[in-house]
C-alpha cells in the first residue's frame, strides 16, 4: 500500500480532514504516473456514502444534468401525438417520466449494474416512435394542429392523442422483451469478449460528438446566456475547484463546528445552471429580453412555460395503463427492436464509462447481464406508464461524475428518489420546465466533451503507435460522424420496399455510436494484430482478473441484501446475471456511520487491472 499522502488544503479533496482516506484498490505497486496527480482524485468513490444533506445537493444537481433529455423527449413525442397545443397533458407526460425514470434508476443502482448512472429516457427510442407515428394511418387530423379550434377536452381530441399513445406503448413493451431477453440471458456477457478497447472507445466518443447538433442548437438560441453558463461551470470545476469554503457542521465528535468543504469542485454544474438560471430570470423580469417569439434571444426567458406551473395540478399519481389498454403494431416493434440494439451498445459504453469516473473496477459481465436486463425492465414500465418512451443510462449524468469527482451511488439513489417526488408534485417539475435552452445547451457543451474524451482515455491500452490501430480509431469515428448525417439528409435513399426495414436501417444508420462501434468491432477482431497491440491483455486482464472475483469487485457489484452470498454457495452462480463466489470483504471503503464529515479516496493507481476515475 502506497504510504499516504497528507494534504496540504490544496489537493482536491472535496472535504478538508484528518486522518486516513477511502483507499481504491492498488495495483500492489506505487505508482508515478500522471492518474496520481491531484485533480485526479475522487471526493467519494462508488461505495462511500456521503452526509445525507450533500447526497441532496448532489442528486438535485444530477436531476438537473438529467432535464435536457427528460424535458426534451415528451415536448418531440407530443408532436407526434397531435398535442401541441395541450399544455397540460404535456405537463402530465413530464411527471409520468419523471417518476418511471426514478423507478428505473432505483432498480439500477440497486438491482442492475450497481453503478452510479441515472436512467431516463432515451433518443434511440425516439427515431422509430416518431417513425411510427408519421405513418399513413396515425397522422395528425388538421384539426389538431389549429390551436383556434381545438379543444383539448372534447372526447374526439383525448381519443385521437390516446389512440397514438397506446399503440407506441404497446410496440415499446414488446420490443423491450428482446433486451430483458440479451441482458438476463447472458448474451451480452458472451459478446463482451469480443468488445475490447478499439470498440469501447469509438462507442463512448461518439455518444458525446454525435449530440453536438443538439447542444449547439440550444446554445444558439442565446450564445451569451450559454457562454456564460460553460464559463461557470468550467470557472468552478476547474480553476475554483481547490478553493475551500467554510461551512457549518455537525457531529457526536465536535458537535456544532466548521469544516472546510470544497464546493466549487462538487457543485460546478449545479451552481452554473443555477447562476445562469437566476440571470434569465432578472432579464425577463425586466424585459431585457425580446417579448417577440421572432426575435433572437426570446427562448432565453424564463416566463414561457408559465402556463405549464398554473395549470399543473400539486399532485399527480402516475400509474400503468393511465391511457388505456395498450395496442401493439408490428411496425412500431421492429424500429423498437433497432432502437433497443442501438441502446444496448450505447449503455455498455456508458458502464464502462461510469466505471472510469467513478473509480470503480470495469464491470464484470454478471454486472453488465444485469444492468442490460434492468433497462429492459425499465422499458417495460416506461411502456406500461405510458411515457411514449423508454429508458437508458444517461450519458450526461457519466459526464457529470468526471467534474464532480463524487462517484457514489447514493447520491444517484437520491436522484432516483426525487424524481419519484417531482413525478408526484406536478408543480415541481413544472417549475424545472422553466430553465431556459441556451443555459441547458451550455451545460451540454461541458457534459458532452468530457464524454468524447472520457472515450478517448480508453485507448490508454492499446499500443498507438500501431499504424492497424490508428487506422481502425480513425476509420470507426469518420463513419460515425459521416454516415449518419448522410443518411439525415438523405432518407429516402433507404427503400428496400419493405416499410419495417427501411425503418430498422434508418434508426441503426442514423446512430453514430452503433455505426462506429460497429466498425471498431469488425475490424478490430478481423484485421491481423497481436493480443498485446490490440490492447486485449491489459483489457482482459482488467476484466477477468480484477473485475469478476475479487473483494473491491464485490463490494461494487455484488447483488444487496446477502443475495450474492446465497448465490455463490448454489446452482445460482452458474446463472448469467448472479455473481461468481467473492470473498467476503471485510474493508470497508465508504464514511463511518458516525461522521458526516466523509473519508476520500486515495490516489488513483495507474491504469492497470483497476481503474481511477479521469479528471477533467
Amino acid at each position: 500500500m502506497a504510504p499516504e499522502k497528507e494534504s496540504n488544503g490544496l489537493d482536491s479533496y472535496t472535504f478538508k480532514l484528518e486522518g486516513p482516506f477511502c483507499d481504491l484498490p492498488e495495483t500492489g505497486k506505487e505508482s508515478v504516473s500522471s492518474m496520481d496527480e491531484d485533480g485526479n482524485k475522487l471526493a467519494y468513490c462508488v461505495t462511500d456514502a456521503p452526509p445525507w444533506y450533500l447526497c441532496i445537493i448532489l442528486g438535485i444537481q444530477h436531476c438537473l444534468t438529467a432535464f435536457g433529455g427528460l424535458i426534451a423527449i415528451p415536448l418531440i413525442v407530443s408532436q407526434g401525438l397531435c398535442l401541441q397545443h395541450d399544455g397540460l397533458t404535456q405537463s402530465h407526460l413530464m411527471s409520468t417520466i419523471f417518476f418511471v425514470s426514478g423507478i428505473c434508476t432505483l432498480l439500477q443502482v440497486t438491482f442492475g449494474v450497481r453503478l452510479p448512472i441515472l436512467q431516463g429516457g432515451t433518443f434511440t427510442l425516439l427515431a422509430p416512435s416518431m417513425a411510427l407515428l408519421s405513418m399513413p394511418e396515425w397522422t395528425c387530423p388538421a384539426w389538431t394542429q389549429n390551436a383556434s379550434i381545438v379543444n383539448t377536452s372534447s372526447p374526439d381530441f383525448i381519443d385521437v392523442w390516446q389512440s397514438r399513445m397506446r399503440a407506441l406503448q404497446g410496440s415499446i413493451m414488446v420490443g423491450s422483451l428482446l433486451q430483458v431477453l440479451v441482458g438476463f440471458s447472458g448474451l451480452i456477457g458472451l459478446f463482451m469478449r469480443f468488445i475490447g478497447p478499439l470498440t469501447i472507445a469509438p462507442t463512448i466518443s461518439l455518444i458525446g460528438l454525435s449530440l453536438f447538433d443538439s447542444a449547439g442548437n440550444s446554445a444558439g438560441n442565446h450564445w451569451g446566456i450559454s457562454t456564460m453558463t460553460t464559463a461557470l461551470i468550467i470557472l468552478f470545476s476547474q480553476y475554483l475547484r481547490h478553493i475551500p469554503i467554510p461551512c457549518l457542521a455537525y457531529n457526536k465528535d465536535k458537535k456544532l463546528h466548521t469544516s472546510q468543504i470544497y464546493v466549487f469542485q462538487i457543485l460546478p454544474v449545479l451552481l452554473g445552471i443555477t447562476i445562469s438560471w437566476t440571470i434569465c430570470y432578472i432579464l425577463t423580469i425586466y424585459n431585457v429580453l425580446p417579448e417577440e417569439p421572432d426575435k433572437y434571444g426570446y427562448l432565453a426567458r424564463t416566463d414561457l412555460k408559465g402556463g405549464v406551473i398554473s395549470q399543473a395540478s400539486w399532485f399527480t399519481f402516475p400509474y400503468p395503463g393511465q391511457w388505456g389498454v395498450p395496442t401493439v403494431s408490428l411496425a412500431g416493434v421492429v424500429g423498437i427492436f433497432a432502437g433497443v440494439i442501438s441502446s444496448m451498445i450505447e449503455s455498455v459504453g456508458d458502464y464502462h464509462a461510469c466505471a472510469r469516473l467513478s473509480g470503480a473496477p470495469p464491470p464484470p459481465k454478471h454486472a453488465i447481464n444485469r444492468g442490460i436486463g434492468i433497462e429492459g425492465v425499465g422499458c417495460l414500465l416506461a411502456g406500461a406508464w405510458g411515457t411514449g418512451n423508454g429508458t437508458t443510462s444517461y450519458s450526461e449524468n457519466v459526464g457529470a461524475l468526471g467534474i464532480t469527482k463524487v462517484g457514489s451511488r447514493m447520491v444517484i439513489v437520491a436522484s432516483g428518489v426525487l424524481l419519484v417526488i417531482m413525478g408526484i408534485f406536478g408543480k415541481v417539475g413544472a417549475i424545472f420546465t422553466t430553465i431556459p435552452s441556451p443555459v441547458i445547451g451550455g451545460m451540454l457543451m461541458v457534459m458532452f466533451g468530457v464524454i468524447a474524451a472520457a472515450g478517448i482515455s480508453n485507448l490508454q491500452y492499446v499500443d498507438m503507435n500501431s499504424s492497424r490501430n490508428i487506422f481502425i480509431f480513425g476509420f470507426s469515428m469518420f463513419t460515425g460522424l459521416v454516415i449518419p448525417n448522410w443518411i439525415l439528409k438523405n432518407p429516402n435513399t433507404v427503400a428496400t420496399g419493405v416499410v419495417e426495414l427501411d425503418q430498422m436501417l434508418r434508426v441503426l444508420l442514423t446512430t453514430s455510436m452503433f455505426v462506429g462501434g460497429f466498425f471498431g468491432f469488425i475490424l478490430d477482431n478481423t484485421i491481423p494484430g497481436s493480443r498485446h497491440e490490440r490492447g486485449i491483455v491489459a483489457w482482459n486482464k482488467a476484466h477477468e482478473d480484477d473485475s469478476s472475483n475479487t473483494m473491491e469487485s464485490g463490494e461494487v457489484y455484488n447483488l444487496p441484501f446477502g443475495l450474492s452470498s446465497h448465490s455463490a454457495a448454489s446452482w445460482l452462480r452458474h446463472i448469467p446475471f448472479c455473481p461468481p463466489g467473492i470473498p467476503k470483504s471485510t474493508r470497508e471503503c465508504g464514511a463511518g456511520a458516525k461522521s458526516v464529515e466523509p473519508k476520500q479516496s486515495q490516489e488513483n493507481p495507474a491504469p492497470a487491472p483497476v481503474i481511477g476515475g479521469v479528471g477533467v
